[in-house]
């Protein structure tokens, strides 16, 4: 039987975390391939229900990762995004999906290997949860 690779949907923030991303990658550090960026002008932009097709389209997690709070380029974009996904996790715990699965971090421009250990962990973590099982969840 075949090892489960999980897919990754990150919503990252252009000025800090893509930033941070671009650097890991250039530098070449050692990060596993299940992540898949989407690229946002802020964390604050991520809608919750941006989150939750992801998962019920077959993403086994979602990292939502922006600048540090305090550093946001649109001021408070990340205390909104915090907000948001503190109330997602009590939806998703309703709907009987784990909330280590929605992921929130904070990773600055310069933080390219800060970056890859968090996908690196992330990818480890959902690889022990398992796959993601959303088709019970989809409405027919």
């Amino acid at each position: 039987m075949e090892e489960f690779e999980p897919t990754i949907v990150a919503f990252v923030c252009n000025w800090c975390t893509y930033t941070a991303a671009d650097l890991a990658g250039t530098a070449r550090m050692t990060q596993f391939p299940n992540v898949r960026l989407i690229r946002m002008m802020c964390t604050g932009m991520v809608d919750p229900k941006y989150v939750i097709k992801a998962l019920l389209a077959g993403a086994d997690a979602v990292l939502i990762s922006g600048c540090h709070p305090g550093d946001c380029h649109y001021i408070n974009g990340n205390y909104k995004a915090r907000r948001r996904v503190k109330l997602l996790q009590e939806i998703l715990t309703g709907f009987g999906i784990d909330t280590r699965r929605v992921k929130l971090t904070w990773v600055g421009a310069s933080e390219g290997n800060e970056f890859a250990e968090t996908v690196n962990h992330l990818v480890n973590e959902i690889r022990e949860l398992g796959p993601i099982e959303t088709r019970e969840l989809m409405v027919v």
